[in-house]
Order: structure tokens, then sequence, then C-alpha cells
């Protein structure tokens, strides 16, 4: 049985920076990711991959080739229904946490929940359960200024877990990390994906890290290929 949460193929991509300065920047990506599976993407800056992971998260449109999430095809949804499968169905962790600064830690992983008609109450009690589980309960009603690099990057993992995502894309999630605190996000950001069954597409520099996942695929010439 197919059971996968992301299927690209043949995606393609090109900038029109006024027809003489057009730019392909993906060259026909085929990749499929199952339900429970983590997979690492490496590739060098300016490849492309922030340009994948944008498609890959509704947040960017192809221009050719096919893509479903959870078996839903997502090229002829107009504005409202991509918004709705990025906000159900997937979570986006980037290599800067981006929390809201006039929130604490608790309220930026109440508001997506509550953007998706969550009670209030419900939204609280998730957002407290996802601290709880990255040792951050006590740090709930402190601001992004008052946590530390690591703990505002675990809270920006917890606001993309906050609605029960199928998928998880990740964009160089510890690399603005000292190497210490890098180690301790990965790890527990791969402790949390495997507890939730969710799958994650996670972009990283780090060769020793993306071989911890279960596969490594590398974008080459604007297209994914074995590591």
């Amino acid at each position: 049985m197919n059971d996968a949460v992301l299927t690209l193929k043949g995606i393609e991509k090109t900038y029109n920076i006024g027809k003489p300065n057009a730019v392909q920047v993906l060259h026909g990506v085929d990749l499929t990711l199952q339900r429970g599976e983590i997979v690492g993407l490496i590739a060098p800056s300016g490849s492309g991959k922030s340009t994948l992971l944008h498609i890959a998260g509704l947040l960017d449109r192809f221009d050719a080739g096919e893509m479903m999430i959870s078996g839903q095809p997502v090229a002829g949804l107009k504005d409202r229904a991509r918004t709705q499968v990025r906000r159900d169905r997937v979570g986006f962790v980037y290599q800067f946490h981006h929390l809201l600064p006039e929130f604490s830690a608790l309220e930026n992983i109440v508001l997506p929940q509550r953007a998706a008609g969550v009670s209030d109450a419900a939204a609280k009690a998730r957002a407290l359960d996802l601290l709880s589980s990255v040792g951050l309960a006590a740090r709930a009603s402190h601001r992004p200024a008052e946590l530390s690099g690591g703990e505002a990057q675990r809270v920006a993992v917890c606001r993309a877990l906050a609605n029960a995502p199928d998928l998880l894309l990740a964009d160089e999630p510890t690399g603005n990390l000292d190497p210490g605190t890098s180690d301790q996000v990965f790890d527990m950001l791969m402790a949390l994906v495997r507890d939730t069954g969710l799958s994650a597409l996670i972009a990283t520099h780090n060769i020793e890290l993306a071989h911890r996942m279960d596969r490594v695929m590398r974008l080459d010439a604007g297209r994914i290929v074995p590591a």
C-alpha cells in the first residue's frame, strides 16, 4: 500500500528575473517520503534547497510536475485551499526561530492552533504538553528574548508540531546554534518526530547529522540523487 506523505514528480522551478536572466533552479525533482520516514537533504548554498522546501511546504509554486501531500494533489489548489493544507498538514522549522517577539513561548505555540479553530483551553493544553516534552514547561511564560538560542529553537519546533501535521520540513534547523546546542536540539527534534510518527525532510549542511536519518539525498544540478 502506498503510504506516501510527500510525493514530488518532475518538479521544475524557474525564476524569471527578466527574460535574458531567467534562472532554472529545479530541473525535474523526484522525491517520495513515506509515513514515519526521516530524510536528510544536503546541498550547497544557492543550489535551490530552500526553494524545494518552500514548494514542498506550499510557500511557493512550481512551474511543472506533480506534487501530492498525504495523497492529495496540490497543483490546482486555490490560495485558500493551499493555506488550509499548509496549516493542517505541514510544519516548518527555519534556521532562525522566527518566533513572534511580543508573545510568550506558550502563546507562540497556541496561535497556530487558534488559527485552525482549536479552542483556547485545548490549544494551551497542547502547547504545555509540547513544551513539557522538550523540557521547557518552566519557560512557558518567557518571551523569545528571554530564551537561549537552543530554547527558542525548541519552541519553534513545538510550534511547527502544534497542529499535528503529517509532514515536517526543516531548513537548517540547527545551523544557527553552537555544536553542543546543535546536537541537543537535533536529538530532541529526532525524538519528537519518531514519537509522533510523522514524516520529515530536513535540510542540513552537517553531514554527520544527515547520516543519522533514515535516508540521505543530495540536490545536485537541480535534481535529487542519493548521497
